[in-house]
């Protein structure tokens, strides 16, 4: 066995960091045959002697004063995992500025601060690994930074979150309602108590902000995206969608038009014969399109300790041989050396459209809607009326259409006598275009 020895440090001992340390530990011999590296877990940082023993961590390797790992000069690489934005971002920056490496899975803090904790590693000769950010296990970020390196990215799309992805399967495939399929992921374990970072889209809008970022040289402001959550998702829609050969997943996409970035994270109709249509349960996915490869799909475990450690681990291998760091120090697409993204307003992004209309069924409403839409210039592409209910049902599945008329349309269709709910719409998302022959 290589005696190259890299002293590691992990903050946070929670599920993530907990089965990072019994990877290192447990497969110390597997890694130094893989790698020529000798890993060494040094100290693993809590508030409590007890979170190892939970994790069945040996308690000689508990730390609880993170100064003494600063200090350490054989800790060169510092874990951390205990989320948040405001002692997660402290750690980073003094491990940063002791010239430690900095391996996270914390999407929301390089959401936030991104461009200034990548300044601060390269003022310090360090770097950051956060291959665990976007994705669980899922070897996203090492896709957009080396694998698809030659290639213009047009497009993608992503299934995200896990959380989102249960409750939508169980929506679809059981018929549950939003609170029902909510109620079930809590009690598997796969939400939290208060969910709401997931259900309200902002996870996923974190992970978009990240992996836009580094798809197009251009650091993406996260209040600038436009952003929706499967909160107010209506079983009803569901099932109308499935009528017409549709599954709504949560979708962060991306796509480059002449004009900026459209940029956005919605529940979106896609067709049951698009590939991210067989993404279920908690598991995630993304479709990325480059100009020259095309279609390309990376689909694995979106969360959970054991995933997650995986890209975690590989982070910390990546830094140990020098990898990341000569991509760091050579790579332009960082947040800290890229422009401010331009981004489309959200009136501007074209899409199809479902739109659900609760009217009275009285003679005209339906050619009234036909109207004010063909006004704006909005095809219909097919239409169904449920005239087994009281107020009726009217969906409208539209040609493309920018964004912005389709609310100016829904505007003054609430205004009519006739409308009894506030309208709903829902973007249809298609397979992009392949641009190789």
């Amino acid at each position: 066995m290589s005696q190259e020895k890299v002293g590691v440090a992990i903050i946070g001992c929670g599920t993530v960091g907990g089965a990072t340390a019994k990877v290192i530990t447990d497969d110390i011999a597997f890694i130094n045959k893989r790698s020529g590296l000798y890993l060494e877990l040094t100290a693993v940082v809590d508030r409590d002697v007890a979170a190892l023993t939970r994790q069945g961590l040996d308690e000689s390797l508990f730390e609880p004063e993170f100064q003494k790992v600063l200090e350490n000069d054989e800790i060169k690489i510092v874990v951390e995992l205990v989320g948040g934005l405001t002692i997660a971002k402290q750690f980073m920056e003094k491990a940063l500025k002791a010239g430690k490496h900095v391996v996270t899975a914390n999407k929301a803090l390089l959401a936030h601060y991104g461009k200034e904790l990548f300044a601060l590693a390269r003022e310090n000769n360090a770097a950051i690994g956060f291959e665990a950010s976007c994705g669980g296990g899922i070897p996203i970020i090492k896709a957009l930074t080396d694998g698809l390196l030659a290639n213009r990215i047009d497009a993608f799309f992503g299934i995200v979150n896990g959380t989102c992805n249960y409750i939508l399967t169980e929506m679809t495939e059981k018929g549950q309602s939003y609170k029902e399929a909510l109620s079930a992921a809590q009690k598997g374990g796969l939400a939290e108590a208060d969910p709401t970072l997931d259900v309200n889209g902002m996870d996923s809008a974190h992970k978009l902000a990240i992996m836009s970022s580094l798809s197009y040289s251009e650091h993406v402001n996260l209040d600038d995206l436009s952003v929706e959550g499967i909160d107010k998702l209506d079983i009803q829609d569901i099932k109308m969608g499935q009528e017409l050969g549709y599954i709504v997943k949560l979708i962060a996409a991306a796509r480059k038009t002449d004009k900026g970035l459209d940029l956005s994270v919605s529940p979106s109709f896609i067709s049951t014969d698009h590939p991210l249509a067989r993404v279920s349960g908690a598991f995630n996915a993304v479709s990325v399109y480059g100009h020259a490869v095309g279609h390309t799909m990376y689909y694995g475990r979106g969360a959970g300790g054991s995933p997650t450690a995986s890209a975690v681990v590989a982070d910390i291998l990546a830094l140990a041989l020098g990898i990341t760091q000569n991509a760091f120090n050579s790579l332009t697409c960082w947040p800290d050396q890229t422009p401010d993204a331009q981004l489309i307003d959200r009136k501007d992004s074209v899409n199809r459209y479902y739109l659900r209309f609760k009217t009275d069924d009285k003679p005209g409403v339906v050619a009234h809607i036909s109207k004010l839409l063909g006004d704006k210039g909005i095809s219909i592409s097919s239409m169904i009326q449920k005239e087994t209910e009281e107020p009726v049902s009217v969906v409208i599945i539209t040609h493309e259409a920018r964004e912005g008329d389709i609310l100016d349309v829904l505007e003054e269709v609430e205004k009519l006598n006739e409308i009894r709910e506030t309208p709903i719409y829902i973007k249809i998302a298609e397979e992009h275009q392949e641009t190789i022959a």
